[in-house]
């Protein structure tokens, strides 16, 4: 089934975090426009900061010379969002489990366990420097 996009946009952004917060308000801009419930947008809130965070900082390193694109599309139903960086990747199933005891003291893995948890779905290119965040939207209104 085709879905049914209402709002698009696509960015190349530099590898800075103001960059990226201003994708991420035209987005909640959106959802807000559309009318998605505030337990919604801030799920998707917080787990494209925590991509966003992952692709600048982990995958292109800071590194000015290299970007960081973002895709997002809105349906009455869904959302979206694209991230691809310019970095080597990773191996997601190697990232370990923030919430065991002996690891509850380290941030390492935090970012990607909260995407999987706030989003509906969290999947990762094999190269592992681009990912597909998706939220479908709970239920309507603005609770």
């Amino acid at each position: 089934m085709s879905e049914h996009w209402i709002w698009r946009s696509d960015h190349v952004i530099p590898s800075d975090a103001a960059a990226g917060r201003r994708v991420v308000d035209e987005l909640l801009d959106q959802l807000e426009l559309q009318h998605w419930r505030q337990c919604d947008i801030f799920s998707v809130n917080l787990a494209v900061e925590e991509a966003l965070v992952n692709a600048i900082h982990h995958g292109n390193r800071l590194a000015a010379d290299k970007s960081v694109r973002v895709s997002c599309q809105v349906s009455p139903d869904r959302v979206r969002i694209e991230i691809t960086d310019e970095g080597c990747g990773f191996d997601p199933s190697s990232v370990p489990d923030p919430t065991c005891p002996e690891r509850l003291h380290e941030a390492c893995g935090r970012g990607v366990m909260l995407m999987r948890a706030f989003m509906s779905r969290v999947e990762y290119s094999a190269e592992g420097n681009h990912v597909i965040l998706e939220k479908d939207r709970d239920g309507p209104g603005n609770e």
